[in-house]
């Protein structure tokens, strides 16, 4: 049976006061059209389906229509709660949604019933854990130790092993679909994460677990095994994430211990880039005539000097700066400004061409010079400056 293993949609996010939700559209229809192609069989969405606990109006509808372009394909769907989500709003509607093939992971209450689904070579029973906190589960086991991350998911997984009606069977595909935090993986800047690390559990965690799908990291990667894997975002949410290839991934279960996991790649409406050099260089037609100028782009102008009004001549071409800096000899060096003590000896000439050096990394050029002094002159006339 075929799956598509998706997470961290964050439908409604904002990059940069960027609304997403064009290119979210876009890149989940893209997704469909994988889902089709691929003959999917079945959905996971392994949590983070919003950017905020409570999603905009157009965030929800936009993934009301997914799913129900999903439940239309009469595919089976599995969704949790993130940490960006709101369990209560996730959990909505679940038991009228069961009959459409739609399931979505409760309030944490201790249980996590196993949906079970038959193919040639028996039962997959699939576990849905949404984003869990030691807070979270020490409510449901209050006679058990939870300080950590970790303790919490010890006993979620003891709980979904041992608690449950349906027996724990170790003969059947077991897939968990999780959002948590795997020691080592590699994070990226639009993830919110926990002071030194305290939201770490150790992959171990998972261990009886044939696949887990894994959300809340952006990047794909494996996560302490070839079967615990996060599928990263659809799309790119920071600057952290330019480099990054974006993409979902595909998991054939087979039968048991016999799993074959790909990546198809997605390509966004608009790419988000980096991109650097002088303002003459950017703006030269050879330099853009074939690259997407309406990307989301951090530009880095080299000039040593400032350019006046940059960003919104820039947004001629690229009409979608979300950041613009400069990296030039008084960006790149740093100086402390030195006492004052010889204040009175000097001329305000001197103490400006001091202040430009400081502020600037170099030295005034004879025109400025010239310019400053007869400022200085109509500032100060009649008094004596020298």
């Amino acid at each position: 049976m075929r799956f598509i293993h998706l997470s961290d949609l964050h439908i409604g996010k904002r990059v940069n006061e960027f609304s997403m939700l064009e290119d979210q559209r876009f890149i989940l229809h893209q997704i469909l059209e994988i889902i089709d192609e691929k003959k999917v069989e079945g959905v996971w969405i392994a949590g983070d389906v919003y950017d905020k606990t409570v999603p905009s109006a157009e965030a929800v509808q936009l993934f009301d229509d997914f799913l129900t372009e999903l439940a239309d394909r009469e595919l089976p769907v599995f969704v949790i709660s993130g940490n960006h989500d709101s369990p209560e709003r996730i959990a909505f509607g679940a038991r009228l949604l069961n009959s459409r093939g739609v399931y979505l992971s409760p309030v944490y209450n201790g249980k996590a019933e196993p949906v079970v689904l038959q193919d040639a070579y028996g039962e997959i029973r699939i576990y849905l854990l949404p984003f869990l906190k030691p807070a979270m589960v020490k409510h449901v086991f209050p006679e058990r130790e939870i300080t950590s991350y970790q303790e919490a998911l010890e006993a979620a997984i003891e709980a979904i092993k041992g608690n449950l009606t349906a027996e724990w069977d170790r003969s059947c595909r077991n897939i968990l679909l999780a959002h948590q935090f795997v020691t080592g993986s590699e994070r990226s800047d639009s993830e919110e994460c926990s002071v030194g690390g305290m939201d770490n559990v150790d992959a171990s965690v998972f261990s009886d677990f044939d696949y887990v799908a894994l959300g809340h990291i952006h990047k794909p990667q494996r996560a302490g095994g070839e079967n615990i894997r996060y599928c990263g975002t659809p799309l790119k949410y920071s600057f952290s994430e330019a480099g990054h290839k974006k993409s979902v991934t595909l998991v054939d279960a087979g039968e048991k211990g016999n799993l074959t996991i790909q990546t198809e790649v997605l390509y966004p409406l608009r790419d988000l880039r980096e991109i650097r050099g002088s303002y003459m260089e950017l703006t030269a037609l050879e330099n853009y005539r074939n690259t997407n100028t309406s990307d989301y782009l951090h530009i880095t102008l080299t000039d040593e000097e400032d350019i006046p009004d940059a960003i919104g001549r820039l947004r001629s071409i690229y009409p979608n700066i979300m950041k613009l800096d400069y990296d030039n000899l008084r960006t790149s060096q740093s100086q402390l400004v030195e006492g004052g003590a010889a204040v009175q000896q000097k001329t305000p000439l001197q103490l400006f061409q001091e202040f430009y050096q400081l502020q600037n990394n170099q030295e005034m050029s004879k025109e400025q010079e010239e310019f400053v002094q007869e400022l200085i002159e109509k500032t100060f006339e009649g008094d004596n400056i020298a």
